[in-house]
């Protein structure tokens, strides 16, 4: 038993880092967002809702600069002031931006949010573990290495839930007649977005699959599912 309590301490420390990034993340996005009131992505987002036979999906907008989409822990959709800009200057469509909140509800109807904390969790521990055995052989080095593992793992992780998303997307996209054309297009654009945006890249693109990996498997699932 006393061999498992560093283990156990790891675990229990991991989960409360975890569980006070999820309050603190909960906090700030409701703090900084409110319903989003743009007509026409709001209409598209109805049209969604009808194809999942949902009285409505709600979108709220998230006061940040950079170009980004995401769900919160709590399953609300957010989209970032940022990308709205984007739509207004015109480089970015509606229905692009549709293809967004598709992706982030994939997220949450394939339960990515819940996977993410435990898969979180374990990073932590993995990360406290293997710093402490490798700092008996290679000291101030041996966290290095800890990081750069658990951070690959996490960063695999990531990978598998954004193809599974994209996926879930597709599906939609397709069952509500908008087509995997925007979804598509959107990551054609993402990179010079987030390049003349001068914010570097968004959380879209950090741990996440090359854009023509991600581009190919839409366009294979589209084929596969006749659209």
């Amino acid at each position: 038993m006393l061999k498992l309590l560093p283990l156990l301490a790891a675990v229990a420390y991991a989960f409360l880092v975890m569980r006070f990034s999820v309050w603190r993340t909960r906090r700030m996005l409701a703090e900084k967002s409110q319903p989003l009131t743009d007509p026409a992505i709001t209409r598209l987002a109805d049209r969604m809702a009808a194809a999942l036979e949902l009285p409505a999906i709600t979108v709220h907008v998230l006061d940040v600069d950079v170009v980004n989409g995401l769900a919160g822990p709590d399953g609300q959709i957010y989209l970032t002031r940022g990308f709205l800009a984007r739509k207004m200057q015109g480089q970015v469509t509606a229905e692009e931006l549709s293809s967004v909140i598709a992706h982030e509800m994939g997220h949450v109807a394939l339960g990515h949010m819940r996977r993410r904390m435990i898969d979180f969790t374990g990073q932590n521990a993995v990360f406290v573990m293997l710093s402490a055995l490798l700092n008996r052989f290679v000291p101030f080095v041996g966290v290095w290495i800890a990081n750069l593992i658990s951070t690959a793992l996490m960063a695999h992780l990531s990978r598998r839930d954004e193809f599974e998303a994209d996926a879930w997307a597709t599906a939609l996209l397709i069952r509500a007649g908008i087509g995997t054309g925007p979804q598509v297009s959107l990551f054609r654009k993402l990179d010079a977005l987030t390049k003349s945006g001068g914010s570097g890249a968004p959380a879209w693109l950090m741990s996440h699959p090359k854009t023509e990996d991600r581009i190919a498997a839409i366009e294979a699932n589209a084929l596969r599912w006749g659209a």
